[in-house]
């Protein structure tokens, strides 16, 4: 109900730090973490959630646990957040904590959704946030709000649906899945892949004249592309190898940098070699291909 929803928002509204919003102890394990952020992401988010604040509740649950699913982002938030307490302990007034400004992810609320919830995840790995602000305000000991608040959420995840309000929350989904299949039957195969797809007949080897990108066409590809059409399509091909690469490359330097994060941090000198030798492949294709082009 609607009066379901605002309360629940206004528990959220009440939470002083990030584990009382994903109503978890401070020591919760990751499967702790993410089976707290799968429960309170399906209540808050805003297609299903209309109540007022509901958006930004969706917001503060996707920041607490892009932060507290990091090792290394949990435990400077732990170090931060004590050291805030301290400078505020004497004002005599309980601060809320500033979920939205401090401490946030570089990915979104709905892109940590959609990790969970049949999206695509830009890197392959959600450990990946921006630098803790320094301004932090964050509780270490455990308030009388945590337990009030686990026992709530307990309750309200044990009460019935009513069966109609199930169907209709899950309508849209419904209709994503029949578009989606309708799509795909009406779907034509592309004319080329970057990589070999025989189960589409794209099996014969080709290479761009400009770049000399490989791609890989049918048997029927020479009689339907010649000319302009060809050069056309030998650019989109270029720009697609381009893309993927700059993509790769992405994730090979991130790969890099959070195993020598991690090796820093539980100075483990096995995780430093790995790191150091991890061979940056794609970013040396990108490099050549650059050439190339000013080259041309």
């Amino acid at each position: 109900t609607s009066d379901g929803a605002a309360r629940l928002v206004r528990r959220i509204k009440r939470c002083r730090n990030y584990y009382e919003i994903l109503g978890v102890e401070r020591d919760a394990s990751e499967e702790e973490l993410k089976r707290a952020y799968r429960r309170l992401a399906l209540k808050f988010h805003p297609d299903k959630n209309r109540a007022p604040g509901a958006t930004e509740a969706f917001k503060a649950i996707g920041n607490a646990f892009a932060v507290l699913s990091n090792p290394e982002k949990r435990l400077r938030y732990d170090e931060f957040g004590s050291e805030q307490e301290n400078g505020h302990a004497g004002r005599g007034q309980a601060r809320h904590y500033n979920y939205y400004a401090e401490f946030e992810a570089d990915i979104t609320p709905e892109e940590i959704f959609n990790v969970f919830f049949g999206g695509h995840f830009p890197t392959g790995n959600i450990h990946m946030f921006s630098n803790v602000a320094r301004d932090a305000h964050y509780y270490p000991r455990r308030h009388r709000n945590e337990r009030a608040w686990t026992q709530e959420q307990e309750e309200e995840e044990n009460r019935p649906q009513n069966s109609y309000s199930a169907f209709i929350q899950l309508m849209p989904v419904f209709i994503i899945i029949i578009v989606s299949v309708i799509t795909q039957l009406m779907a034509t195969n592309p004319p080329y892949s970057l990589f070999y797809k025989s189960s589409i007949g794209h099996v014969i080897s080709r290479e761009t004249k400009n770049l000399q990108v490989p791609y890989y066409v049918d048997k029927n590809f020479e009689k339907i592309y010649q000319g302009l059409e060809l050069q056309e399509l030998e650019k989109t091909v270029e720009k697609d190898y381009i893309e993927y690469i700059q993509t790769s490359c992405w994730k090979e330097k991130q790969q890099k940098s959070d195993l020598s994060n991690l090796a820093k941090l539980y100075r483990d000198e096995r995780l430093k070699q790995k790191a150091e030798s991890l061979k940056l492949e794609h970013c040396e294709k990108l490099s050549s291909l650059i050439g190339m082009h000013k080259a041309g």
